[in-house]
């Protein structure tokens, strides 16, 4: 409770020295006297001084009332300016095909033919070494339908 009313004293005593001040005047002892005469000398410093105001940038709004509002006039942003690349040869000038490789994207089944081109491959030495054994059989046939020997 103590502290309560301590605090209820200070702010008394903060309201009377404001109010002396914004009177204009009035006694400046009695203003030194109040128990907390730092802390209202300053809050009076700061009401004598007009408090700054924050300058304002408008990129998208014209200010109608130049009078009354301050404001800092920034230039609007302009975008980055990007180079357009030079082509070399005219599409004109290309042939289909390589008019249709620049652009065509990938086909719809190119993870399919990834994922089978193992297999893929090994069916192909399968496939090489039944032909061989197919050749060489048919060779013993002949040469046996000739009568010769094997070599």
């Amino acid at each position: 409770m103590e502290d309560a009313a301590a605090r209820r004293e200070r702010l008394k005593a903060l309201k009377q020295a404001a109010q002396l001040v914004d009177s204009g005047g009035g006694d400046q002892e009695a203003v030194a006297a109040a128990p907390s005469a730092a802390q209202g000398a300053a809050a009076a410093r700061e009401a004598e001084q007009p408090a700054e105001k924050p300058m304002l940038k408008f990129r998208n709004y014209v200010v109608k009332d130049e009078k009354n509002i301050q404001h800092e006039k920034v230039a609007p942003a302009q975008p980055p300016q990007i180079a357009e690349p030079e082509i070399g040869t005219k599409p004109e000038d290309a042939d289909e095909e390589e008019l249709l490789a620049s652009v065509a994207p990938k086909k719809a089944n190119w993870d399919l033919k990834r994922e089978v081109a193992p297999r893929l491959a090994k069916l192909e030495r399968r496939t090489q070494r039944a032909l061989v054994q197919m050749l060489l059989q048919e060779e013993q046939q002949r040469l046996q339908q000739e009568g010769g020997v094997a070599d």
